[in-house]
C-alpha cells in the first residue's frame, strides 16, 4: 500500500513539470508585454522570436502521450489557444479588395558577391516598387543597370534605394541617425510615388543593428532610438496613403518598434522570416502601410545577401 502509493505520487510528480511549461508558455505568449526590458532588453528579445514557443506543444503532447496523462493533454491545450489567438490569422489567406500594389524590400548586403544576379531575382514579383538597403558605391551602378529596364524611377540616398514603375518626386532624407553616430551615416528616405491609385509616401529605412550576448541580453538602444525617430517622421508625414518598406532588424512584435508600428499596419498574413537567409528565423525586413493594408507578405528566394527578400500585395482604403 505504501509503495503503490509513493508510485502515485512519482507520477505525479513527473506530470506537473510539463503542465508547468505548459502554463508558462502559455504565460508568455499571452503576456509577453509584460517581461520587462529594462535588463538585457529581455522583453524584446522574446518578442523578436515569440512565434517560436510554438515549438513547445509538440514536446507537450508528445510527453502527454507517453504519460497517457489527460492533464498533461488538458495542459498542453493552453499554449495552443494562446499560439493560434496571436500568430494562426497569418496562417489564412484572407480574400478582401484586390491589391493595388505589389512590392518588394531587400537588403541586398554590403558583401554580396553578385549584384546583377541579385537584382535579376527581384523581378520575379513584377512589383511596382523595390526597395533595398546596405547599397554600396561599388555595387550600386550594377543594381541600377539590372533594374533600369523594368524600373525608369529611381533615387538612393546614402546606403537605401528605391526603384518605381511610377514617377518619383520630392525625394529626400529622412533622419534616423541616433546620438553618437556620425555624419554620413544616411539610412532613411522619403520619396512621393505618382501611382496610378493616388499619391503615395514611400519610405525606405534600415535601422541600426542590433546584438545578442549570454552576459548583456538584447542591445537595442540605438536601434530603439532610431525607430522613434522614424515613427516622429511618419506621425509628420502629411500624404494620407503611406508605404514603409525597410531593414528595422526586429519583428512587427517587438515592443523596440511600437513608434512605428503603433502608426502603421502590419501584414494580415503569412510571416515570411527572411533572416538569416541560410534559416530563417524571423521577419526582421518589413513592408507596413497606412491608410490601407498589407493583404499578404512572402518570402521570395535567396539571392547573395544574408537576407532573404520580401514581397507583398498591398491595398489602400
Amino acid at each position: 500500500m505504501v509503495r503503490s502509493r509513493s508510485r502515485f505520487l512519482g507520477q505525479g510528480m513527473w506530470d506537473r513539470v510539463p503542465v508547468l511549461l505548459a502554463v508558462l508558455v502559455a504565460s508568455l505568449l499571452v503576456f509577453h508585454t509584460a517581461v520587462p526590458n529594462e535588463a538585457g532588453r529581455l522583453g524584446s528579445l522574446l518578442e523578436t522570436f515569440l512565434p517560436w514557443l510554438g515549438l513547445s506543444v509538440p514536446v507537450l503532447l508528445l510527453l502527454a502521450l507517453l504519460r497517457r496523462s489527460v492533464v498533461v493533454f488538458c495542459a498542453s491545450l493552453l499554449p495552443v489557444v494562446a499560439w493560434v489567438s496571436l500568430f494562426g490569422g497569418l496562417l489564412v489567406s484572407r480574400t478582401g479588395p484586390a491589391p493595388d500594389l505589389t512590392v518588394v524590400q531587400h537588403n541586398v548586403s554590403d558583401e554580396n558577391p553578385d549584384p546583377s544576379g541579385t537584382a535579376r531575382e527581384l523581378l520575379g514579383p513584377g512589383a511596382g516598387l523595390i526597395a533595398l538597403q546596405e547599397l554600396t558605391p561599388p555595387a550600386l551602378p550594377e543594381f541600377a543597370a539590372a533594374l533600369a529596364p523594368d524600373y525608369p524611377h529611381h533615387a538612393t540616398v546614402g546606403t537605401v534605394g528605391l526603384w518605381s514603375r511610377f514617377p518619383l518626386v520630392d525625394v529626400r532624407r529622412v533622419d534616423i541617425r541616433p546620438e553618437g553616430i556620425e555624419e554620413g551615416w544616411d539610412r532613411g528616405m522619403r520619396a512621393t510615388a505618382r501611382t496610378p491609385h493616388g499619391d503615395v509616401a514611400v519610405y525606405v529605412a534600415h535601422l541600426p543593428s542590433v546584438r545578442i550576448g549570454l552576459s548583456g541580453g538584447l542591445t537595442s538602444a540605438r536601434r530603439d532610438e532610431s525607430a522613434a525617430l522614424l515613427g516622429a517622421a511618419l506621425a509628420a508625414e502629411r500624404l494620407d496613403r503611406v508605404i514603409l518598406l525597410g531593414d528595422l532588424n526586429s519583428t512587427v512584435d517587438d515592443r523596440g518598434l511600437a513608434p512605428v508600428t503603433d502608426r502603421l499596419n502590419t501584414p494580415r498574413s503569412g510571416f515570411a522570416f527572411s533572416w538569416p537567409a541560410s534559416f530563417p528565423l524571423a521577419r526582421i525586413d518589413q513592408i507596413m502601410v497606412r491608410s490601407g493594408g498589407v493583404a499578404r507578405v512572402w518570402s521570395l528566394p535567396a539571392t547573395g545577401s544574408d537576407h532573404l527578400p520580401i514581397a507583398a500585395r498591398v491595398g489602400f482604403d
